[in-house]
């Protein structure tokens, strides 16, 4: 039979509840206030009042929006830079995790100590920045990809994946004949795949939302990211050089409060769409490592 709950139980389940549903409401409800301001006619948005849905209903802000040469040369860069900066840092940081979990590797105990200091140390801006500049990585694709090549945080989920993986299947691709590489790219990538999709998903939603690294070692802005490119548009005047590119017919509508929030959708939207397809690989990332048997 089931137990019956206690008047106290209840009370503290509607307590939660309810106090959920106000963290749910206080979470969703700045990204509606910005949704539905982009959908609305820009000039009598201006007027205010606009709360749960768009007064006037106007696409003319993401035609402004798209109109603007910066956005696509933004989103561009930043769809390369995600694609080939999950790749490599897959790659890397997969090979030097799977050498580290393997026994017998000279120095290996001292190299993942110094690893876990880097955790709760860094360098700093400015030595980091200095660094950038001696291997004259400043204004360079490459600033996106070679500094974020490796992190330890993930060698940890690599190394514990790899760890977990039967030692049998490495001794019969030794008797087969197969190096270490061979048994790396043929053997532990392709079981390892549950734990590469979620690296893959961390540095993905990673290198998507980074502006800060194009703020301070990019200069061109032709370099810049989406996510950069909307801080400009947000933070300083480029909204309003934006209205200045567009047709005349379109700016009747649209104004530069408008054209910010139309930006935020545009820049924010793939990884909203993304993200809940894919959310249950953190979970199973965090947990990797963590039950066995």
């Amino acid at each position: 039979m089931l137990k019956r709950r206690t008047k106290g139980e209840a009370f503290f389940d509607l307590f939660n509840n309810f106090g959920m549903l106000i963290v749910c409401f206080l979470t969703i409800y700045p990204i509606w206030y910005v949704l539905i301001n982009a959908f609305n006619d820009g000039q009598d948005a201006m007027r205010g009042g606009i709360y749960w849905w768009p007064r006037i209903f106007s696409l003319e802000n993401f035609v402004a929006v798209f109109q603007s040469s910066g956005i696509m040369t933004a989103m561009g860069i930043t769809v390369a830079k995600t694609l080939i900066g999950v790749v490599v840092h897959v790659l890397f940081t997969a090979m030097v995790a799977y050498a580290l979990s393997r026994k017998g590797l000279i120095f290996g105990k001292f190299y993942i100590f110094m690893g876990t200091v880097t955790l709760f140390f860094g360098g700093g801006l400015i030595p980091t920045f200095l660094l950038i500049k001696d291997l004259h990585m400043l204004d360079s694709f490459l600033v996106y990809i070679i500094p974020a090549m490796f992190s330890f945080f993930d060698l940890i989920i690599f190394m514990t994946f790899f760890r977990e993986i039967p030692e049998g299947l490495e001794e019969a691709a030794r008797i087969d004949g197969a190096n270490d590489w061979a048994i790396f790219f043929r053997v532990v990538l392709p079981v390892s795949m549950p734990v590469i999709a979620t690296i893959s998903l961390f540095h993905g939603v990673y290198q998507w939302n980074d502006y800060f690294t194009a703020l301070i070692y990019v200069n061109n802005t032709d370099l810049h990211p989406i996510q950069t490119y909307l801080y400009r548009v947000v933070a300083q005047s480029s909204s309003n050089q934006m209205l200045a590119q567009i047709p005349s017919g379109v700016t009747k509508s649209v104004t530069s409060q408008s054209i910010k929030m139309a930006t935020m959708v545009v820049t924010t939207a793939p990884i909203v769409f993304v993200y809940p397809f894919l959310q249950r690989y953190f979970v199973k990332g965090m947990m990797i490592g963590s039950i066995k048997g």
